[in-house]
């Protein structure tokens, strides 16, 4: 694993996020989830390179961003992860455990807590600066209505400070 600057593959990362998605892995004390996200955004704020996650309050993943202070994010460039990634992305880690049933690998983050996922291209290790509850007073009603029409709520943006980047060689 290279590390490297956090914007070097920044236009990749986001056209796999667009494209098929992104594993966003949690680990507390006692649990460890991954889900997929389909929508995020590197960015540079308070003088520190920035990754946005967004998740709704419905999902497991939501109570582990609640009782810890990082998470990772691991994103595939190629096609290779798409079963997982849609696996993932629809079933819950209350009842099932992804990792065995997807294979999916584990290597030990260098800063934080949470793992990253093998076989991904970039990684992005982040610890937790803000988060902020998506407010749909604020909502452009047209968004509302096309992302927002079902019970599953809205999203909570969690701001991590990206503290370490790598590309697998």
């Amino acid at each position: 694993m290279k590390k490297i600057e956090y914007n070097q593959f920044a236009e990749e990362a986001l056209d796999a996020i667009a494209d098929s998605g992104a594993f966003l892995t949690v680990k507390t004390e006692d649990d460890l989830n991954t889900m997929t996200i389909g929508w995020g955004s590197i960015s540079y704020m308070w003088g520190k390179p920035v990754f946005i996650a967004m998740v709704r309050d419905s999902r497991y993943t939501y109570e582990l961003l609640e009782t810890t202070n990082q998470f990772t994010v691991s994103i595939p460039f190629a096609d290779a992860m798409k079963e997982e990634l849609a696996f993932c992305g629809s079933k819950s880690g209350r009842e099932h455990d992804k990792f065995s049933e997807c294979d999916l690998n584990t290597t030990k983050a260098k800063e934080i807590e949470s793992p990253l996922i093998n076989g991904c291209d970039v990684h992005y290790e982040c610890k937790l600066r803000f988060k902020q509850k998506m407010d749909p007073d604020n909502l452009d009603p047209a968004l509302d209505e096309e992302w927002y029409s079902s019970d599953e709520g809205y999203h909570m943006f969690y701001f991590g400070e990206i503290v370490s980047c790598h590309k697998e060689e």
